[in-house]
Order: C-alpha cells, then sequence, then structure tokens
C-alpha cells in the first residue's frame, strides 16, 4: 500500500520505474522475490532479464549452428553408401575377347579379355584379400590368358574351359547367387583391381610369361622343374613365410593300406610295417617316394590321392596311413596367401608380381602381342 500512495503522489518517477518491469520475462510464481521498497536493491531485475538472455543464447545458438552441419553431415553420409553401391564398369582397352568353355552348362562365352579376367579373379581368389593381392591376380590371370592366346592350342570351338585345367572363371550371374546382398560392393572391388591394371601383362624377354598361380606354399615356392619337366628362369623357389597364416596351410588325410594300394594300382601288405622311403626338392616337397619297391613322383602321389600339396609325411597306423600335407596347390609360381601377406605389409602389386616371378617386367598387352590385338 505504501508503495502504491507514493506512486500517485510522483507519475513521472511512476512511469519511468514501470517501464523496465513490463520488459521482464520472469514466472508469475517467481515475481514475489522481486522488490521495490526503498531498501531493497532494484537492480535484481535486469540482472535476471540478463541471465535469462544469455541462457537463452547459449541453449539455442548451439542448437541453430550444429544442426545444418548435422544434416549436410546426413546427406554426405548418404552419397557415400550411393557411391558405394554404383556399380563400377569395366574399362576394355582393346577389342581382344576370350571364348570360354562353360563346363556346366556346355556352353560357349564370348567375352572381352578385362570382363574375363574379372571373372577368373573372382573365382580364383578371395575377395576378401588386399587390393594389391588382387592387382597381382588380375595380372597373372591375364597374362596366363594372352600366353595361351598367342601359344596354346585351340580346342574345338573356344579358347579355354572355366575348369582349374585352365583358370576358374564365374560370370556376373554366378556370383549374384554366390554373393547374395554383397554382390554389388564385391564386384566393384574386383573392378577395381582390374580397371587399375588394364591391359598390363608379366614379361620375360619381351614375351609373355607361364603365370602360374596357386593357393599356399609350405613356406616356399617350388622350381617349375620340380613339379613339371621344363625348367623356366622365372619360376624359381622364394620362400614365403605368409603362407603359415593360411588356413590351408595344415591338412591330414587317413586312407586304409588297401584304398593306397588301390588308388596306386599297386599291392600292399596290409599286415606289416610298410617300407617307404621319401626324397624331397629344394623347397622341402616330396620329389619321390619309394613304397614297397614301386617308385612315385610326389606330384603323383598327390594326384592320385588328391592330396593338398606334394609336401606330406607318413605315419602309419596299424593298416593305416595318415599322410599330413602342408601348403595347398603344386607351389610353382605366386602363392596367392602369400601375395595377400606381402599386400597387408604395404607391397604394391608390382614388388609381389616381381618378387613371386623373378626377373620379369610389366609391360602391356599391345607392345607385347600386337598381332593378337589388331585380330
Amino acid at each position: 500500500m505504501e508503495l502504491h500512495k507514493k506512486r500517485k503522489q510522483d507519475s513521472s518517477i511512476n512511469r519511468n520505474k514501470a517501464k523496465p518491469v513490463k520488459r521482464q520475462i520472469i514466472p508469475f510464481t517467481h515475481r514475489s522475490t522481486i522488490h521495490f521498497n526503498r531498501g531493497s536493491k532494484v537492480w535484481r531485475a535486469p540482472t535476471i532479464i540478463i541471465l535469462a538472455s544469455l541462457m537463452m543464447i547459449i541453449l539455442v545458438i548451439p542448437t541453430l549452428v550444429v544442426t545444418p552441419f548435422a544434416n549436410e553431415n546426413k546427406q554426405e553420409a548418404s552419397s557415400i553408401d550411393m557411391e558405394q553401391n554404383k556399380e563400377l564398369e569395366i574399362d576394355e582397352q582393346s577389342s581382344l575377347s576370350v571364348e570360354v568353355m562353360r563346363h556346366a552348362t556346355e556352353t560357349i562365352e564370348d567375352l572381352p579379355l578385362e570382363t574375363y579376367v574379372a571373372g577368373v579373379i573372382a573365382a580364383e581368389m578371395p575377395v576378401e584379400f588386399e587390393l594389391e593381392a588382387l592387382k597381382a591376380q588380375a595380372l597373372a590371370a591375364r597374362t596366363f590368358t594372352v600366353n595361351h592366346l598367342l601359344h596354346g592350342n585351340k580346342e574345338s570351338e573356344y579358347d579355354l574351359t572355366d575348369t582349374v585345367t585352365h583358370q576358374v572363371y564365374k560370370n556376373e550371374l554366378d556370383l549374384q547367387k554366390q554373393w547374395g546382398s554383397s554382390f554389388s560392393a564385391n564386384m566393384n572391388k574386383i573392378k577395381e583391381a582390374v580397371n587399375a591394371t588394364k591391359g598390363e601383362i608379366i614379361t620375360y624377354q619381351d614375351a609373355p610369361i607361364t603365370a602360374q598361380f596357386f593357393s599356399t606354399s609350405n613356406g616356399f615356392t617350388e622350381n617349375s622343374e620340380d613339379y613339371w619337366e621344363n625348367e623356366l628362369p622365372y619360376l624359381r623357389s622364394v620362400e614365403s613365410p605368409w603362407d603359415k597364416e593360411s588356413p590351408k596351410f595344415l591338412d591330414q588325410g587317413t586312407f586304409s593300406i588297401g584304398e593306397v594300394a588301390a588308388a596306386l594300382q599297386i599291392e600292399l601288405p596290409k599286415d606289416a610295417a610298410l617300407n617307404l622311403e621319401i626324397t624331397r626338392t629344394k623347397s622341402g616337397r616330396v620329389k619321390e617316394l619309394a613304397i614297397e619297391g614301386h617308385t612315385f613322383s610326389g606330384r603323383e602321389i598327390r594326384d592320385k590321392l588328391k592330396l593338398r600339396s606334394n609336401d606330406f609325411k607318413i605315419d602309419q597306423n596299424n593298416d593305416h596311413l595318415v599322410f599330413t600335407t602342408k601348403g595347398n596347390g603344386h607351389g610353382v609360381g605366386m602363392s596367392q596367401y602369400g601375395a595377400n601377406g606381402m599386400a597387408k605389409e604395404g607391397k604394391t602389386y608390382q614388388e609381389i608380381i616381381k618378387y613371386y616371378y623373378q626377373g620379369v617386367e610389366i609391360n602391356t598387352v599391345t607392345d607385347t602381342a600386337p598381332t593378337l590385338v589388331s585380330k
């Protein structure tokens, strides 16, 4: 009441003091804390207004700033996803084509070279491997193909089969069934390796090499003459320690003596310890096995018993023979698991190729086989 009377007596002062009150943004429940008695501190109201304004600035402005960037990040992520799902195209460099006999359907597919190479990589090497390893596989597959087109015997109406007789090949329909929802991402990775090495092949003295490759070594690759008859200067035994990480490094198979005798087409005693003599190659693989006077090459034993490798040891357990193998494949040329191990260490595909194929160079199909390309 005393404050009300005072305002009536001095209307001009009253109006000046009333203006700050009208600008306050204060809940009604808190207004009892604001007093205008002569003894009170009049600055409390403006202070609260300033603090409230600062709180609004602190809370609102960061939201206004962050929201556009959040939207921008979402748009960028969406763009990246779209880019990853976008299917790459194979960059065909020449008119060179390959006629492939499909074993399952007994039909012939006429394919551009680079499309064929992509199908070989996808079938021959795990897509999870490092990109540089896939690039090295692209060179090996392309070189094998070009060498076969130049020097191989064209079989009937086709150039190559899609089996291990030449190179395993799968087309995109096969791979869609195999990979399902991962098809686009996997195929893009394969095509990236193909495009990055398009037209490149491995040569020795300006000619395409016999670009042999296999899955897993026993720790060393094999000299060509220790598995086949021909000695090739670029297919030399080299150390390949990375292969020990391969899931195919060790394997074991148990056969009855009767099964071994049948596979080798010989007679063997079933109730006595067998006389076994083994000689080995430089890489540690079996060169020859003499069993009860019958001599076989390590390759023959591997093929007839369908062992993973011709690096094996034999333990007799009564009337059974236990074969423990190291590695997977013939062991000549490039080890695929070795190539992946090198790639993990930062080696390029060029370094991988020149390690497993000694004294070679990387050239192009156009420069090396111009007559083949011009056909």
